[in-house]
């Protein structure tokens, strides 16, 4: 039974039995719905179940209460199956407000379910929200189960003991609705009781209120089970692998493996950061790893901070700046530096929507062409895509390895949707991961900064400070000979083709591009990069069921290109390149490769759904099952 077919089912059991759900909380951003659907997505984690959020929150700080700029909403596909998007359509909208139903409604799949606060749908805030009539009281909600209940007034009644003014009591109504929701697809309080206990502990008082408004929520739904207006669902475990498991998010993951990059590396790690969003969660995450050696520092601006990370390169740490689209354009020209300096450096990239400010809260893949090419002058560089919040901590590692061996900085791209959601991550063992100590240059005889590896072109680093290796490198070119300043058109020929040669060289350094689902040649592949993963993923999983000849192929590394693929691709009739972007990707392969690519492009801020990157796939072979 599928989950639009049974969601709404009047089963004869008490608890219908479901494969998956998706979820999705909505309200205005003061009713606490990131706080709500993350304590939901721990109480999923601890029940074994598969899942993964997507967080959507406005840009404005605080938007006017009730109107539709302030919708704040977060969805969690969760199931005993494997879950790798958040989902394409909700099955359950928890609406708090009018406004938050009428920005959501057009996503709830037909005949889903519709849970709302029927007290906030009064005359002003219907107004706010722009609505001339009560979509409550209208056909308007005819295709959906509608469950109207007082939560307001049953928050009310609920912390009425506590002492709380009006305002403060309404508050806790995210938690009488959580609890609810845990009622309603069994999932357990305690967890939710034990964080709200400590993150309260200083007012036991509120922690007390919230506690009995989660309470109350549950037990409003256990009183009003035998009514055919709420029922209960089963979600079971997803079979997993044995270990230690925990819930994490994109950032988590990067600043987990960037640490973990440093210390295969045998270095310290500097971040020299401003905040910006969405990157600012990997700044908060490091700044509490200080017992592990990390330093950080907030700069007082994009400029000072990249140019920190390169200061502690020079020195001889690990150097990582991160920023978003914005930040990124103004440290290019210290990228530049870096790259003229030939310093390793990590700058990670946490896309959002553009061009400038853009959007700043919404996912976007539109920063590859800055990465790949968005410098002055010759400038090349590393660059290096995660296409999931797991693989984030791979990928940190890999641009560490990278950025250190070949004295290069290392631009790793990620994305909003990535940094935000939250996923199960089995542990991993560091010790499967083989170390790449630094070895610095100590000889002092014949010494000069730029002496290169034959093999991997790459300049020796030599601490600042070392007693005979004093030296001096800059941004002005430099003399391939000695590393002093030189204007020769001749070197500086030289000079460039030698920068060019070491990034192309990396390729041999990559593995070969595998096919992530299907086989090397057929019909289509679907290629992708980033966080398009889980959907195309889904989507080539469910045509190749259909009998489809489609291949699933992901890049995480953009620049330089594995070796092998442009063979790869060529033994496909057709290609299709989906990006949230307008084609970059498929610009640089048609660039590079001479192939005659497909873009399927997406730029609304929100990433791809399954069934978009299906419809593609059917439209090129439905006729050819």
């Amino acid at each position: 039974m599928t989950v639009h077919e049974s969601i709404l089912a009047s089963a004869r059991d008490d608890v219908t039995e479901l494969e998956s759900v998706v979820l999705r909380f909505a309200g205005d951003s003061g009713d606490g719905m990131q706080l709500t659907g993350n304590q939901f997505s721990v109480a999923t984690a601890l029940e074994g179940s598969d899942l993964t959020t997507f967080p959507d929150f406005p840009a404005e700080i605080r938007a006017p209460v009730g109107t539709t700029f302030g919708v704040s909403a977060f969805q969690i596909n969760f199931g005993a199956v494997e879950v790798s998007t958040a989902g394409d359509q909700p099955d359950v909208l928890v609406a708090m407000n009018p406004a938050a139903l009428k920005v959501n409604l057009s996503e709830l799949r037909p005949g889903g379910l519709i849970v709302v606060d029927e007290s906030a749908f009064n005359a002003k805030n219907l107004s706010k929200a722009g609505y001339e009539n009560n979509p409550l009281d209208s056909d308007d909600l005819a295709p959906f189960q509608v469950l109207r209940l007082d939560i307001s007034k049953q928050t009310l009644e609920a912390v009425k003991d506590f002492g709380l003014g009006n305002k403060d009591a309404l508050r806790t109504k995210n938690m009488w609705t959580l609890g609810l929701m845990l009622w309603m697809f069994g999932r357990k309080r305690q967890p939710i009781v034990e964080w709200l206990e400590s993150k309260f502990a200083k007012k036991p008082e509120i922690a007390a209120a919230n506690v009995a408004a989660l309470n109350a929520g549950h037990a409003f739904g256990e009183t009003a089970e035998m009514s055919m207006d709420v029922r209960r669902y089963h979600i079971g475990k997803v079979q997993e692998e044995p270990g230690e498991y925990r819930t994490v998010t994109g950032g988590q993951s990067m600043a987990w493996g960037l640490l973990a990059g440093a210390q295969l590396a045998d270095l310290p790690l500097m971040l020299g950061s401003y905040p910006i969003t969405p990157a600012s969660v990997l700044l908060h995450s490091l700044s509490n790893m200080k017992e592990y050696g990390v330093v950080t520092f907030q700069a007082e601006d994009e400029i000072a901070a990249v140019c920190s990370a390169i200061g502690a390169s020079f020195t001889g740490s690990l150097g990582v700046t991160t920023s978003s689209g914005p930040g990124i354009a103004l440290k290019t020209e210290a990228i530049g530096l870096a790259i003229s300096a030939e310093l390793p450096l990590v700058i990670v990239d946490v896309q959002r929507a553009g061009p400038s400010t853009g959007l700043p809260t919404k996912t976007e893949q539109s920063d590859l062409f800055q990465a790949v090419w968005g410098r002055n002058g010759d400038a090349p560089l590393v660059v290096l895509s995660a296409s999931s919040p797991l693989d984030c901590f791979d990928m940190a590692i890999e641009a560490t390895r990278l950025a250190t061996k070949y004295m290069t900085p290392v631009m790793l791209l990620t994305d909003g949707y990535i940094t935000n959601a939250a996923v199960p991550w089995k542990l991993p063992d560091i010790n499967d991961y083989e170390p790449f100590p630094v070895k610095f240059h100590t000889e002092v005889e014949g010494f000069h900064p730029f002496i290169r590896d034959e093999e991997t072109l790459a300049r020796v680093w030599a601490k600042a400070g070392t007693p005979g290796l004093q030296h001096r490198i800059g941004g002005i070119e430099k003399d391939f000979n000695s590393g002093h300043i030189s204007y020769d058109a001749d070197n500086h020929q030289k000079m460039t083709e030698i920068r060019r040669d070491k990034i192309l060289g990396i390729a041999k350094d990559l593995p070969e591009q595998k096919v992530d689902q299907g086989q090397a040649g057929g019909k289509l592949a679907i290629v992708g990069w980033g966080s398009t993963k889980g959907a195309i993923h889904q989507a080539v999983k469910k045509a190749r069921a259909e009998g489809l000849d489609v291949s699933h192929i992901h890049l995480n590394h953009i620049w330089p290109l594995p070796t092998n693929l442009q063979e790869l691709l060529e033994s496909y009739d057709d290609v299709i390149v989906a990006e949230m972007n307008n084609g970059q990707l498929d610009t640089l392969l048609r660039s590079q490769f001479l192939l005659d690519t497909h873009g399927l492009t997406k730029i609304s801020g929100q990433p791809f759904k399954i069934s978009e990157i299906l419809a593609a796939i059917e439209a090129k072979l439905g006729d050819a099952k």
